[in-house]
């Protein structure tokens, strides 16, 4: 059975994938399901989670997005282009749209800074040097490394790496932003700074990212909507300023739970002393800000 996302919002979707499945085949031949039959749409300028316990397939279904796994069925739609039905030449092009960034960094050690943000428009040649050089200085500028241009991947810490590779996937002036566990490798403050980072740029260049992450306060702290996975299955999706609602899932209960905590916060700092708030969705206007992002003990 194909699992179905209700519409919800009035704004197009960016990404839109329809009964995509993905299987692979183990060592001594077992057929493992990724992912099973699923539909899913993203609007456009959204910051969109995808959750689940380990081997949930998450991260499987985000790299379907750009083709990085090829799904066994169904179709994947990103910015009106069906990529499944591509020639190659024509699905290197449709990836200049969509950044990815991972775990690992995946940096080239041998090259600076600067190189490794021009990478991307180096390979496909349609960029002259000054043009590239005005990119990458913007794209360093976004994530606040432009001091960094010419030092290494060993010179620089696990968020400035990471930060070099966010800058790397805006290079080519995508639509879309995939993002691996990106917090993953990075402490508690670093993580703190690179969720405002990612949402300074969404709400500066209107890119739309798609998050993978165990970190149940990284979605609280940055996504406006968020699907939860089971063995493969979309089993939940909701917007994080919906109205509280019976969650299907324990996780979708907790993340409600973390809204709560921070709205509670938040009216805790604007109110009077003499007033007790018991609740609301979202954040006052004029409440001083809390903190983006507070740890919470991985669920994984």
């Amino acid at each position: 059975m194909t699992s179905s996302v209700p519409e919800r919002s009035a704004k197009a979707p960016v990404i839109r994938l329809q009964g995509v499945r993905k299987s692979f085949v183990l060592p001594k031949g077992a057929v493992f399901d990724a992912v099973h039959p699923l539909s899913l749409d993203i609007p456009e300028g959204e910051v969109f989670g995808l959750i689940g316990q380990s081997g949930a397939g998450k991260s499987t279904l985000l790299r379907l997005i750009n083709l990085l796994e090829r799904p066994d069925a169904g179709q994947v739609w990103v910015a009106g282009r069906e990529l499944t039905g591509l020639s190659r030449r024509d699905l290197r092009e449709a990836r200049q749209n969509i950044g990815m960034i991972f775990q690992q960094f995946n940096l080239l050690q041998n090259a600076t800074v600067f190189d490794n943000v021009a990478f991307p428009l180096k390979i496909h040649g349609h960029h002259s040097r000054a043009e590239i050089h005005a990119r990458v200085n913007e794209c360093l500028a976004l994530v606040g490394l432009t001091e960094k241009a010419g030092s290494y991947p060993a010179q620089l810490s696990g968020g400035q790496k990471q930060r070099v590779a966010i800058a790397r996937g805006l290079a080519p002036r995508p639509q879309v932003l995939l993002c691996d566990e990106p917090t993953s490798a990075l402490d508690s403050e670093t993580t703190r700074s690179l969720l405002q980072t990612l949402r300074d740029i969404n709400e500066k260049i209107g890119v739309t990212i798609v998050i993978v992450t165990h970190e149940l306060s990284v979605v609280e702290a940055l996504c406006s909507q968020v699907a939860i996975l089971e063995r493969g299955h979309l089993v939940e999706q909701f917007a994080l300023a919906d109205p509280p609602a019976p969650r299907k899932t324990v996780l979708g209960r907790e993340i409600d739970e973390l809204v709560e905590r921070r709205a509670r916060e938040a009216l805790r700092h604007s109110a009077p002393a003499s007033t007790h708030p018991t609740s609301a969705r979202a954040t006052p206007a004029s409440a001083p800000a809390v903190p983006l992002f507070t740890p919470e003990p991985s669920y994984v």
